[in-house]
């Protein structure tokens, strides 16, 4: 936004334990600007890469679900704070909302504590939605009656296989919780940077065109380009 630069689950890691990654970020941290605020929805290796926060930590806040905050210390932020579903921060130039989701916090077997879910963002424009990683449930149509979001980034990938779908959504999901968030724009994500489960990588843009084709909402789903600025 004009007033902070903010990164959600920030990760360069070209592995992932023995997941190859097969496409390149959009920026290398170096070539990013000065970094305000940083965000974590859940302590996923995909989501929370270690060695991704060391090299752009410099005296930043950082966000993390409740039960966290371990994970981060020490890295090198100014302060790490831990939210609660519903719980608001607010930081220069922005609000911050931690909000539901269907997934889970783990990073290893036994760490069951650990919290996740999405964070909704008022940076005094359109206000944003990042759902972080969730299967549909019906609390999309909560955050959207309440906290209005604009604009959604939603996942579509990683739901084909055994207890995938638990935890994912397909495309067609996730486009049903852009229309329970009654948002105006759709931006996809979560697709086509590692193979996680068993979908063709070209599958979910796909199909999630023709469900927006079908519903007259093509145009209001919106695929970023890496690297590329997106005004809205």
């Amino acid at each position: 936004s004009p007033e902070a630069n903010i990164l959600v689950d920030p990760n360069w890691a070209n592995w992932l334990l023995v997941v190859r990654r097969l496409r390149h970020a959009g920026l290398a941290h170096h070539h990013l600007p000065n970094i305000d605020l940083v965000l974590i929805t859940h302590a996923h290796f995909d989501h929370l890469n270690r060695r991704s926060l060391r090299q752009i930590a410099s005296n930043q806040p950082i966000v993390v679900p409740a039960g966290v905050g371990d994970l981060v210390h020490g890295i090198g932020f100014e302060k790490v704070y831990e939210m609660k579903w519903w719980e608001r921060l607010r930081f220069p130039g922005t609000a911050v909302t931690f909000v539901p989701a269907k997934h889970w916090g783990a990073r290893k077997v036994t760490d069951l504590h650990r919290g996740y879910g999405g964070y909704v963002l008022d940076l005094g424009g359109p206000i944003v939605y990042h759902a972080g990683d969730s299967a549909y449930f019906d609390g999309f149509r909560e955050i959207g009656r309440k906290l209005k979001p604009e604009i959604s980034l939603l996942p579509i990938g990683a739901y084909q296989g055994p207890k995938f779908g638990e935890n994912h959504m397909n495309p067609e999901e996730a486009f049903r919780a852009f229309q329970d968030l009654r948002s105006r724009f759709m931006v996809p994500m979560h697709f086509g940077t590692y193979q996680l489960s068993y979908e063709p990588l070209h599958e979910p843009p796909q199909r999630l065109m023709q469900a927006a084709m079908r519903a007259g909402r093509l145009a209001d789903v919106r695929f970023l380009i890496e690297g590329m600025p997106t005004l809205f």
